[in-house]
């Protein structure tokens, strides 16, 4: 991939949204590309924190695993987001496994050398920790909802905000969101069961809360489940 290419698709993530052509071309020198077969991982949890990831295409899945072997799903990435937001300005190791879902293209930016180049130009620097500082606060949020929510109403707000960042807009104003997470993956993400979510989802389709098709599609309509956690 040559530079102007790789310059114009880091300038489309929102940690360099608001950078300029000198900013962004110092940011670029030091990138890396590279292509990712599926079921490869990127790293292992525990893997020394080196890289942080651009995703050109493709998919990936971000999970724990315990010291039983049982998996946390955390997030499955998609074209223009990166991981791991912990990356940049932490020592350490890698918190989780990044595993391949489908052939990605990744642009790697090498920690050590981000860090030199944000020494050099403060006014990035600035521009990187108000970024990061959006991220803080969507984890934060995240972790509120734990804790305040009950199970119930925890299921709801993943919907939201599964189909926020996944879901298509449909003629109607509903939206779509394909199959691509299990009931496993569901409960993973908010730390509950699956028998939980599927009992929750079986009472939500009686309530013409959502609608789901023959694929496992579902359709949903923001607004209505936003009503729902209000009148709980």
């Amino acid at each position: 991939m040559k530079i102007e290419e790789i310059k114009k698709v880091l300038s489309e993530f929102t940690l360099f949204r608001d950078l300029n052509d000198y900013e962004l071309t110092k940011v670029t020198d030091i990138a890396i590309v590279r292509e990712w077969k599926k079921h490869s991982h990127v790293f292992l949890q525990g893997d020394p924190l080196e890289n942080v990831y651009f995703i050109k295409s493709g998919k990936v899945k971000i999970y724990k695993s315990d010291i039983s072997g049982k998996e946390q799903l955390v997030n499955v990435m998609k074209k223009g987001e990166m991981f791991p937001h912990v990356g940049f300005f932490r020592k350490g190791d890698y918190p989780a496994y990044a595993e391949i879902l489908e052939p990605s293209t990744l642009i790697a930016i090498p920690i050590l050398k981000f860090e030199s180049v944000l020494i050099e130009n403060p006014e990035l620097c600035i521009k990187v920790f108000r970024v990061l500082g959006e991220k803080i606060v969507d984890l934060q949020n995240r972790l509120e909802e734990q804790i305040l929510n009950n199970t119930y109403e925890q299921i709801i707000k993943l919907l939201i905000r599964l189909a926020q960042k996944y879901g298509k807009k449909l003629e109607d104003s509903t939206i779509l969101l394909k199959a691509e997470f299990t009931n496993k993956d569901l409960a993973n993400m908010i730390g509950t069961t699956r028998e939980t979510i599927s009992r929750t989802l079986t009472k939500m389709k009686k309530e013409e809360l959502i609608e789901v098709d023959d694929e496992g599609n579902m359709m949903l309509d923001i607004d209505i489940l936003m009503e729902e956690i209000h009148l709980i």
